[in-house]
Parts: structure tokens; sequence; C-alpha cells
């Protein structure tokens, strides 16, 4: 019951900081830019959770995507995409892009006297923190950073504390719909650490992200596999995480949920969730056994 409290308290914690970025009610620092946008996937994820609504004058062309968690209000802003005749027309104070950067329009925005942030790439918690600090800054707004860490620790240790509470930490093993896994250093992996969970890929030896490969379910036994991209993914025809005969017995004789990869096409700010997700159902599979 506590840790659910805790987990409520963050939540709203969390849900009052980003209503008060949307009305305005966030204290900016002299200077702020007061024309906002992003370019990338990532970088809306960012931006939508730390910046002023009425700054944010555009996001970016992957917002409307099936993989975008942003809100309706974002997704109704104009695109923006790594194009400098594109990005100058829109007019910002500030451009943020995703880890691949701005690329050649860089140089153009320089010259035109408009500032960039790149956020950095990395695959687990502590890049999170990294770059909600790097856009407060941008932002002239480090306490709008300050409150994203607060909530995300928060919820970090309310996991914790409902890992230890369970008498064994269940294996997981993550499915796409092409029909890769994630082993040790990816998001995916971090998630499932944060959820109390042991990464079933890992522990059998993969290391990133794997390609398409059906004997995955004759390698491993998990208590729970964590589907992503099969309802809600880009368009693709390899779809053999779906339809392979070996995946589809294997979920059908497994628990399984499936996590909405808005969660996390990138490790952005949803990334908790995707964890909590996971502990819910680690929850209910543990009290089963017991």
């Amino acid at each position: 019951m506590f840790s659910d409290m805790r987990r409520l308290g963050a939540v709203f914690m969390l849900a009052c900081v980003f209503s008060a970025s949307s009305s305005g009610q966030m204290v900016v620092g002299e200077g702020a830019p007061e024309r906002v946008l992003s370019a990338d996937l990532c970088a809306d994820a960012f931006v939508i959770a730390m910046a002023q609504r009425e700054r944010v004058i555009a996001a970016s062309w992957q917002v409307d995507q099936p993989v975008s968690g942003a809100p309706d209000w974002a997704r109704d802003l104009p695109r923006a995409w790594t194009e400098a005749e594109r990005l100058l027309v829109l007019g910002p104070d500030l451009a943020v892009f995703g880890p691949a950067g701005p690329g050649r329009a860089g140089p153009i925005l320089e010259t035109a006297g408009i500032e960039t942030v790149t956020l950095a790439w990395g695959e687990d918690f502590d890049i999170v923190r990294i770059n909600a600090r790097t856009l407060g800054d941008a932002l002239f707004a480090p306490e709008s950073a300050d409150a994203l860490i607060a909530d995300l620790d928060a919820r970090l240790a309310g996991l914790e504390e409902r890992s230890r509470a369970r008498s064994v930490r269940p294996t997981v093993f993550y499915l796409n719909v092409s029909g890769g896994t994630a082993g040790s250093g990816t998001l995916v992996d971090a998630a499932i650490a944060a959820a109390g969970g042991r990464n079933a890929a890992a522990e059998s030896g993969a290391v990133g992200w794997t390609p398409a490969d059906p004997e995955w379910a004759l390698r491993v036994t998990p208590d729970l596999i964590v589907t992503s991209y099969f309802r809600d993914g880009y368009n693709s025809i390899n779809q053999t995480g779906a339809r392979h005969a070996l995946f589809r017995d294997l979920l059908e004789r497994t628990p399984h949920i499936d996590v909405a990869s808005a969660d996390w096409s990138c490790a952005g700010p949803a990334l908790i969730h995707a964890a909590e997700t996971i502990a819910d159902v680690l929850d209910e599979i543990v009290a089963g056994g017991s």
C-alpha cells in the first residue's frame, strides 16, 4: 500500500509540473527562448515534458506517428525536420535535436543566430537525467529538470521497494514485432531491471539489440514476455515476431504484455512508465505463484 501511495504521489507531482509548464506558470530565467521547436522523436518527448506549451512552435515530423506519445496539442503543431530551409522558415530561438544532431543544418542555424541543443544518446535512466539537465539549462528553466528528475527518482525508488517485497526476480523476455530481442546494455534491459525482473535474453548471452531469430523461442523459458511495436510500431514487412510459429507458440504458453512503443522509442521521460508496466505484471505473477 505504501509503495502504491508513493507511486501515486510521484505521478501527481509530475502531472503538476507538466500542468504548470503548459499553463505558463513555470518560472524561466531572463533571456529564455520564446520560440522552441523539436526536430526529432526523442527531442519531442523532452520538449513536451519540460517546455512551456506556449513557447513550443513546432514538433518533429514523427510527432503524429504511432511511436509518439505526444498529446493532441503537440500533434497539431507545424512539423520540423533537419532541413535548414524548413527550420529557418519556422524561426525558432532554440531548436532541439535528438542524438543524430542537426546535421548539415547546424552551421546554417548558427550563422542565423539560432541556438541549438543536441540530446545525448544513451540507453538507461542516467541519460534521462543528463538530457533533462541539458534541456533545462537551454530553456533557462533548471527547475523543470529538477522536477522531472525528482519524479523519476521517486518512481524508481518505488519500483525498488516493490522488487524487494517479491520473493523472486522473475525472468522477462522482450520480443519486438520483427522477431528481435534486447540484451544487456539496452533501454529495455534497464526497464526490466528497474521493474525487478531478470532479462532472459541477456542471461542467455545477448548484448545490445539482436536481429530476428525464431530460435530464441527455444532458448528461453521466461516467466513473462514483453512485446512491443506489434500494434503501434512503424509499418514493416518483417513480422517475424508476430507470425513465426515458434514465437506464436511461446506467446500462447507464456504470460505476456504489450508495452506501448511510445514508452521506449528512446530513453526519454516515459521509460519509467515502461518499467512500471512491467512491474505491475511481475507483481501479479509472483502473487499468483505464492
